[in-house]
């Protein structure tokens, strides 16, 4: 049988189409537009998602046998507010999750509501993408459309019902709206009253790999699929990537160099870091994870290549880049502000440490190294709880560079194990759609068949000691910064 992953990601819709033997098939993608409608603010349209990915799918099962097609699931772009009225149309377009519009709706939550009561009710503190924050900013900014509201929804899960006629959402998703009651996997009572929001208001909630309907007829016909085939509820994309990775059981590590920039902790257990510095959500295993979030990774360098530089090469200027661990130049990857550690909507991009005999190279470098140490911000207060990692997974665009995965691996300091596919959220989600069709009797069993490792990068004690040194240095760049970025915003 066949199974579809649709990866709904920020800048275009991957599709990926999987055998049951986990073989990739085919792989299609489609791009849309992203708005920035003042300084900070980010969206999208949900139209344009459902128009490219209905487009993506006719590509992608073109030239398959349609009849194979069992099942379709999701890994998606996480903490977006899509917000539909009676008759199920889109109100606004879609804020999303690098969004910084927040931050007084933040402070009302944390310092008002208060961060313990949200550790208790949703086991994470409030950051400027989450959704709960963004729903009380339609409320106090856009009351006409919030009283409109009939549902809220997260993007895959508008793709989901757009295909399946079922409002719904999974756990992992889920966790990341500040409305999720993670350690009980249900909606929390208290955080929809402090938002002003009912219970009927929001999705219906899955495991990520159960099945919440089939195709509605007319999407089965336009596809030139059956009726039969299954949508299954999918995961958020970092739960989805850690699927695809093969992240799944305890202790297992995965870091993401996509737009955004995460390490991903799994575990069997629930758990939470007393100062909330990372999230702890639930895993699309039926298990927790912790997670670490940056909210501007492979988009820095991109950033850095086409608007700044003005290239597409960028394999030639990394070819430029000769000495590691003795650059001289800091670069802080705070773009679209930070989440994890420091929870800082204000925060910006910021080099420092430039000297006359600063290089191009020096500066793109310090790109590449700036995203690692912030990663390794994150990684610092997981060990500090006592989680021990040697290893870790990698997958996302920025992990198709050899210099960067060495970078990473060892100002990290962790092995970095290369998977045979890094399509990791789209294969997450193509493995989600074989649980839930029955190919596999559970995430774990899927994903140790199916996930395979086919290189490593050891770090180099010498050049992990180098950047241990770099990386004391760059962890007291940012406590300097902090009283700029309140007045510069």
């Amino acid at each position: 049988m066949l199974y579809a992953g649709v990866d709904l990601g920020t800048s275009a819709v991957k599709l990926l189409l999987m055998d049951g033997g986990g073989k990739i098939q085919k792989i299609v993608s489609k791009e849309y537009p992203i708005y920035f409608p003042n300084p900070g603010w980010s969206e999208q349209k949900p139209e344009d998602w459902y128009e490219q990915t209905m487009a993506g799918l006719k590509e992608l099962l073109a030239d398959c046998d349609k009849s194979q097609v069992a099942g379709i699931s999701f890994g998606g772009q996480m903490h977006g507010l899509v917000i539909l009225d009676q008759e199920d149309r889109v109100i606004r377009p879609a804020l999303l999750w690098n969004d910084g519009r927040t931050y007084e709706e933040c402070d009302y939550l944390n310092n008002v509501i208060g961060k313990d009561k949200l550790s208790e009710y949703t086991a994470n503190i409030s950051f400027t993408g989450f959704t709960a924050p963004k729903i009380l900013w339609v409320k106090n900014k856009e009351p006409e459309n919030f009283a409109r509201i009939a549902k809220i929804m997260l993007p895959k899960d508008y793709i989901a019902y757009r295909l399946s006629g079922v409002h719904c959402t999974d756990v992992s998703d889920a966790s990341g709206m500040l409305l999720f009651d993670v350690k009980n996997r249900c909606w929390s009572k208290e955080m929809l009253e402090i938002c002003g929001v009912k219970e009927e208001q929001m999705a219906r909630i899955f495991e990520s790999y159960e099945v919440v309907g089939t195709l509605k007829p007319e999407i089965a016909a336009e596809l030139g699929v059956p009726e039969t085939v299954k949508v299954i509820a999918g995961a958020g994309d970092n739960a989805a990537a850690a699927v695809g990775t093969g992240t799944v059981g305890e202790g297992m590590c995965n870091i993401s160099l996509g737009t955004s920039g995460t390490i991903f902790i799994s575990s069997e257990k629930f758990g939470v870091d007393k100062f909330n510095a990372l999230h702890a959500f639930a895993h699309a295993d039926g298990h927790y994870h912790l997670m670490g979030c940056m909210l501007s990774a492979a988009s820095c360098n991109k950033w850095w290549m086409d608007d700044i530089i003005g290239t597409k090469d960028y394999a030639a200027e990394q070819a430029a880049i000769e000495k590691l661990g003795e650059n001289h130049v800091y670069f802080l990857p705070y773009l679209m502000g930070e989440r994890s550690p420091h929870n800082n909507p204000n925060a910006r991009g910021t080099f420092i440490g430039m000297t006359m005999d600063t290089t191009r190279a020096d500066m793109t470098q310090a790109v590449l190294e700036g995203v690692a140490f912030a990663l390794r911000d994150s990684l610092e207060v997981a060990k500090a709880l006592g989680i021990k990692i040697e290893r870790t997974k990698i997958c996302g665009g920025g992990a198709k560079s050899p210099l960067w995965k060495k970078i990473i691996a060892n100002v990290l300091n962790l092995k970095v194990d290369v998977i045979e596919s890094e399509e990791g959220p789209g294969l997450g989600g193509a493995i989600l759609a074989a649980v839930g069709c029955g190919e596999y009797a559970s995430v774990k069993e899927a994903a140790d068949k199916l996930v395979k490792i086919i290189d490593t990068i050891e770090p180099d004690p010498e050049l992990a000691a180098k950047y241990d040194a770099r990386y004391a240095q760059f962890k007291e760049i940012y406590p300097a910064c902090r009283p700029l970025f309140e007045i510069i915003r």
